[in-house]
């Protein structure tokens, strides 16, 4: 079914300034599904460098002013989605959860109405300032880092060799009141940067000095580990990333290796060091802050076909490099119908072999039975003689020696009885007690086959003296 959220949510969150913070998303389904964030409509991705979409959430370090906001986790599977909504404030120590909003001219009375003493700025995050010199390529972008509180809530401003920005050189800065972000790096970039953070008590400085260096051109080259070898559940959802370092933005391309014989099955392919590869499509190409191009390949609903070799391809005008790794994907644990009637049918051969066998063995054995018991069995005449029956046997025995004789008739019946009359009162006596035999007037047979392979049979025998 559909997604479903499996936990109680606390819908509103707060964070100080500079924490880390984690939002939960306690969503569960079958199939499980996939989840996505997003940020006041925003969707987040690894580009984030702050963010960090983990299994059972979100993670926010060194938290920003610009980080309040709505949060949203979207749970999809194949039945629907479900959403979970969080609204995320964001407290400055120094104004108490009360952010700039209060009016500069209400501060003293503010102070005064919470009974709070005035405090000079201090760096929230000194750990994350310890790094003054920085050095980073041509084109790759930076953040300079002041996270400050004090009371009243202190101002930044910053500089560049001693000279204040330009609002054109701080730019969409200017929301990031704690950070200076430095985008595309040039030469002319480097120099010493400095922020200085004051409020009515006191003021603080730290200056970062970053250098741009010109890098030569050369062709990509793939950093870190990835992508590394994967294996997934059938039918589950996993991906492949790939880390690229380049002088400039890099076309990043996926490829998946073609198994021999198969070539046929694609419109094209490619040849990437004497083998063939087809070419999968590629998302977005994100930019890191240290100059690396950051790229993934996404692979939902995995199948067998799915498996093999994948290579992440980082290409610019210089050339390119790649670099491999393969997926596995586990056997379906719900295999298809088809195997399912030869394990039905095995479950029966034991009565179909050995109860049709034995059944037939047992019919045939009780015919014989039956035929031996009417041979030494003398039978009684018929109660109505208009009406023999068409399996009758008559036996005239003249003596407990003599066989049966079959097929006959009422009306020869009377005749030889009267033939042995008229041989003499001698024999009449001896023959007295056997003038009249048994005439068997209805047999029927009844055969019971039985679940367990058995076999019952009985016989019913209806007959007059």
């Amino acid at each position: 079914g559909p997604p479903r959220i499996a936990d109680k949510v606390i819908h509103r969150q707060s964070v100080r300034l500079g924490r880390t913070i984690k939002l939960l998303c306690p969503v569960e389904g079958d199939p499980p599904p996939l989840t996505m964030w997003m940020k006041d409509g925003r969707t987040i991705h690894s580009g984030w460098t702050r963010f960090r979409i983990l299994q059972q959430g979100l993670k926010i370090k060194e938290v920003e002013s610009e980080d309040a906001g709505t949060y949203i986790c979207k749970a999809t599977n194949g039945f629907g989605s479900t959403n979970v909504n969080y609204t995320l404030i964001v407290i400055d120590d120094a104004s108490s959860g009360k952010d700039s909003q209060v009016p500069e001219g209400s501060h003293g009375e503010y102070e005064d109405h919470s009974g709070k003493q005035w405090a000079r700025p201090r760096f929230t995050q000194p750990a994350k300032m310890r790094r003054r010199v920085i050095a980073r390529p041509v084109g790759s972008s930076i953040r300079l880092k002041c996270v400050a509180s004090g009371n009243p809530r202190p101002d930044i401003t910053w500089l560049k060799d001693n000279k204040p920005l330009t609002p054109q050189e701080i730019g969409e800065n200017k929301k990031k009141k704690w950070t200076l972000n430095l985008k595309n790096l040039k030469p002319e970039d480097s120099g010493k940067y400095t922020c200085r953070v004051f409020n009515k008590v006191g003021e603080i400085n730290a200056t970062y000095k970053v250098e741009v260096i010109q890098r030569t051109r050369s062709k990509p080259i793939l950093t870190g580990t990835h992508p590394v070898n994967t294996t997934v559940d059938y039918g589950g959802t996993t991906s492949f990333q790939c880390k690229v370092r380049s002088d400039v933005k890099p076309v990043i391309q996926w490829l998946k290796r073609v198994e021999y014989g198969t070539e046929s099955k694609y419109n094209s392919t490619i040849d990437v060091g004497g083998q063939k590869f087809v070419v999968l499509p590629t998302g977005e190409v994100w930019s890191r802050p240290d100059g690396s191009y950051l790229n993934k390949l996404m692979i939902t609903r995995a199948k067998e076909e799915d498996a093999g070799m994948y290579i992440c391809l980082g290409a610019n005008t210089m050339g390119y490099s790649f670099r491999s790794a393969f997926l596995t994907v586990l056997p379906d644990p719900k295999p298809p119908s088809a195997p399912v009637p030869p394990s039905s049918a095995s479950s029966l051969p034991w009565p179909v072999i050995i109860g049709i066998p034995a059944g037939a063995v047992f019919i045939f054995g009780t015919i014989l039975l039956w035929l031996c018991q009417s041979k030494k069995k003398p039978c009684s005449p018929p109660a109505a003689a208009h009406r023999p029956p068409p399996r009758e046997r008559v036996c005239a025995a003249p003596g407990p020696d003599k066989d049966c004789i079959s097929s006959i008739n009422y009306e020869e019946y009377v005749a030889q009885q009267q033939h042995l009359l008229s041989q003499g009162p001698a024999l009449a006596p001896a023959m007295a007690s056997k003038m009249y035999p048994k005439i068997y007037t209805d047999i029927h047979t009844h055969t019971h086959s039985h679940v367990e392979g058995k076999v019952h049979q009985h016989q019913h025998i209806q007959y007059q003296c």
